[in-house]
């Protein structure tokens, strides 16, 4: 069951529980800190199977034009049952409802990482298209920017 949480400290809670457990795509501490404190003040979505939180996403805006998926998460081990795309389109909706005219995500490159190949898989099938690849990071970590209108 997907859900809009409301809670600050459910919400940084939510985030930091799931980030830890996803150490192939989270593993600096400090990151993953930064992540659940700055997930306090935006909206955010949980999935919620047997009353455990098996993913989330966070959306931060960027403009008055333009929101971003700032942080998702899901459980490994629920990876590619429709909790992702069950996230996403609460946050496309919620774009849609206030207003933004697109929705950006950024990832590491494909082609760096097995891990970050299916996270670029995911953001093209549910219909992100690439904008650019930056140094955003650093040089190992090239940060692929994916957009989408919302219409």
């Amino acid at each position: 069951m997907r859900k809009i949480i409301e809670n600050e400290d459910q919400k940084e809670r939510i985030c930091r529980d799931i980030l830890q457990q996803l150490s192939e795509w989270f593993e600096m501490p400090e990151s993953i800190e930064n992540y659940a404190k700055k997930c306090r003040e935006l909206p955010f979505w949980s999935i919620v199977l047997d009353e455990k939180n098996i993913g989330f996403l966070a959306l931060q805006e960027t403009s008055q034009y333009t929101a971003e998926i700032y942080v998702m998460g899901v459980l490994k081990e629920f990876h590619r049952q429709g909790a992702g795309q069950e996230l996403f389109h609460a946050a496309y909706s919620y774009a849609r409802e206030t207003g933004y005219e697109f929705l950006q995500v950024k990832t590491v490159q494909a082609g760096k990482y097995p891990e970050y190949n299916k996270t670029n898989s995911f953001y093209k099938k549910i219909g992100f298209r690439e904008l650019e690849c930056m140094p955003l990071w650093d040089e190992d970590n090239p940060c692929q920017v994916y957009v989408m209108a919302v219409k």
